[in-house]
């Protein structure tokens, strides 16, 4: 069998949700190839090493270049923050690896743009790890969707609320806080979480012709974690959007970190013609199912436990009944992507996909600044 052997970028939370789906992957699927945890890179070289002790990695680097410079790498997962996506991706396509990038792609479409540029001049297998495309229960709505059930669309809706910069005595900047750093994440929640909303919208729904969206920063100033300064906050805190798609629907969408209560609270509702459907993160094993082609006196919403073994993925795991979790769509999209990756193929969502959410989030951006509606670029 032939072994793909894997350079991980970063240590952070992302680091451990790929490297965890790397190694049981080949355990429940039937990849036709060994994913070999060959080197990980990061700037600290005694955390570094404790990582790479700790997953199972052969080695490390304290370079990501000279990690993209080694023959021995055939993926480069890019796991690190967003204002290292765009430089690591263009040079490991460069270096003709193979590429799979944390979302956002960019930290805006033009970084985006470059990014996708490289990796198609150099046609290598690339993916974006926009993972909730595949919970079970999301990818069996696109299902339905595909096969007809839902007719014509009307409406979207999406959220995603979480509370955790709620305080004014929390810093921006540096590890673990760079997501409130603009110069490093490249927007707050809009980038961060809507872009998940965004994406999942775009695989389920087609393209978002215009946008009118609204932003704000709650707490203007914060002590820098690099500097010690206090300085302006550039992220925006809390976003909301109105939107028409290509079909016809209208959608809304809304993202804060100022929800007290919400940790991760993403939901998403399509009204269709015949049927809806309405899905929760916080029982992602389920969805609510409304089929109007039901007979009138047993007609009413469905309450679906997504866990058989004729539903999406779910052959590969337990007995009908028993759930799986968040850390099992890493897991869905690597084994997703090596299957692809082995036909030279990329795996939607491509970086290509991922320019096209970036898109959105700057209309939503630009929108929230002039106050008027903004067209998206497809």
């Amino acid at each position: 069998m032939k072994n793909l052997n894997i350079g991980l970028i970063g240590y952070g939370f992302m680091g451990r949700t790929h490297s965890n789906a790397f190694l049981h992957a080949p355990r429940f699927f039937d990849l036709g190839c060994k994913p070999v945890l060959k080197a990980v890179a990061a700037r600290n070289e005694d955390r570094v090493r404790k990582f790479a002790e700790n997953w199972g990695y052969e080695s490390f680097e304290t370079d990501w270049r000279k990690l993209v410079a080694r023959k021995d790498i055939d993926v480069i997962d890019i796991a690190s923050p967003n204002d290292t996506h765009h430089e690591i991706a263009i040079a490991a396509a460069k270096a003709g690896k193979i590429v799979m990038c944390e979302k956002p792609l960019g930290r805006n479409a033009k970084e985006a743009e470059e990014m996708v540029a490289a990796v198609e001049k150099a046609g290598v297998p690339n993916t974006v790890w926009y993972n909730y495309r595949r919970v079970p229960a999301v990818t069996l709505i696109k299902q339905l969707l595909d096969e007809g059930k839902f007719g014509r669309i009307f409406h979207y809706r999406a959220k995603f609320l979480q509370d955790w910069t709620i305080s004014a005595d929390l810093p921006q900047g540096g590890e673990g806080l760079w997501r409130l750093d603009v110069s490093v994440a490249g927007s707050g929640v809009t980038g961060d979480l809507l872009a998940h909303n965004i994406d999942t919208a775009l695989w389920l729904n087609g393209p978002i012709a215009e946008v009118t969206a609204m932003t704000e920063t709650f707490i203007k100033e914060r002590k820098h974690t690099l500097t010690g300064q206090v300085q302006a906050v550039g992220i925006d805190d809390a976003s909301a959007f109105l939107c028409r798609f290509d079909n016809g629907s209208l959608a809304t969408f809304e993202a804060t970190r100022y929800a007290r209560g919400h940790k991760a609270l993403y939901t998403l509702e399509i009204n269709g013609e015949h049927a809806s459907a309405f899905w929760d993160l916080h029982d992602l094993h389920r969805i609510q199912y409304f089929d109007h082609k039901d007979e009138g006196r047993v007609r009413g919403w469905r309450n679906i436990h997504v866990t058989d073994g004729d539903q999406p993925y779910m052959k590969h795991w337990w007995v009908p009944g028993l759930q799986i979790g968040y850390e099992h769509t890493f897991t869905h999209q690597f084994a997703d992507f090596v299957e692809a990756a082995a036909k030279g193929k990329s795996l939607a969502p491509t970086f290509r996909d991922g320019l096209a959410t970036d898109h959105v989030t700057d209309a939503v951006l630009e929108s929230a600044k002039t106050r008027q509606w903004e067209k998206v670029p497809h």
